[in-house]
């Protein structure tokens, strides 16, 4: 980490001054890791018309930190990780044995998660305001640590997509036709779906609960706008979501607002402006 604090002290922004506001540069490092996570990951969900997936893992997480803090656990987002992988892999088994469409099974996942951890969170007269800040997130709580995590995570996500991006691309568009390839559609999906559970999961705490979703939609719907071919269509997410995450950390820092809410609404006008010009492609 001192290298990374050695590299922001440079920067021309008052928070970058050698020595001081160190849970800004942890928060900077985590959008640079972060960003291009949510932004690679955007383009297949959005492709698999799974956008309101992460809102469904989310709802998990949060099942798995009320879990964890009611078994005492003294780090419950590790209960969270394992109860939202579980859940992503039961999702993908019932979803490629029923004829239920997608967004149905998502549905069904989704309120019987939240159901479940509102009721774990209030047993006993429990007060559910203490998972409150999950909703809203905290990116200036950050730790280093689980950046390094994130960072690791990133580059397992550069590899799969390297080596099975068309695979994953087929099984996500054709279902029946890999299948009929020898591919393993059921493993595909799985694989990518508890790479998602475990993103959104650890990054739930820093960016909000009520937001993280447009970090899964936002970026690939922009670049879908105005790429002509998928190298422009993975790379307008990255760089947009990256380009907005920066500009929601730095606004949010000079205004006081949240970081999340900032970074989605930054996404947004990338989407607006992106469908503007979704004529005149580049």
């Amino acid at each position: 980490m001192s290298l990374w604090y050695a590299l922001v002290d440079l920067l021309p922004f008052e928070w970058a001054q050698p020595g001081q506001m160190f849970f800004m540069k942890n928060a900077l490092l985590a959008i640079l890791v972060i960003s291009p996570l949510f932004g690679l990951l955007s383009t297949m969900v959005v492709q698999s018309r799974m956008s309101f997936f992460s809102d469904a893992l989310g709802h998990s997480a949060f099942t798995g930190i009320a879990i964890g803090a009611l078994c005492g656990l003294a780090e419950p987002m590790w209960a969270a990780v394992g109860f939202a992988l579980a859940f992503s892999l039961l999702f993908t088994y019932v979803r490629r044995r029923s004829a239920l469409a997608s967004d149905t099974v998502i549905g069904v996942f989704s309120s019987t998660a939240v159901a479940l951890g509102i009721f774990i969170a209030t047993l006993d007269g429990g007060s559910f305001t203490r998972f409150n800040t999950l909703l809203i997130g905290d990116i200036l709580s950050v730790e280093p640590r689980k950046t390094i995590l994130l960072a690791a995570i990133l580059g397992v996500i550069l590899v799969l997509w390297v080596c099975a991006y068309n695979t994953l691309l087929l099984s996500a568009l054709h279902p029946a036709l890999a299948d009929s390839r020898g591919i393993q559609v059921f493993w595909q999906e799985a694989v990518l779906n508890a790479a998602i559970a475990v993103v959104v999961t650890l990054s739930m705490t820093w960016v909000g609960l009520l937001v993280i979703n447009s970090l899964l939609v936002l970026p690939a719907a922009a670049a879908r706008c105005l790429a002509r071919n998928i190298r422009q269509y993975h790379l307008f997410s990255i760089l947009g979501a990256m380009v907005c995450g920066v500009a929601g950390l730095t606004t949010s820092y000079y205004i006081g607002a949240s970081a999340g809410a900032a970074i989605t609404l930054y996404l947004a006008l990338y989407f607006a402006i992106a469908t503007a010009f979704q004529g005149k492609r580049l």
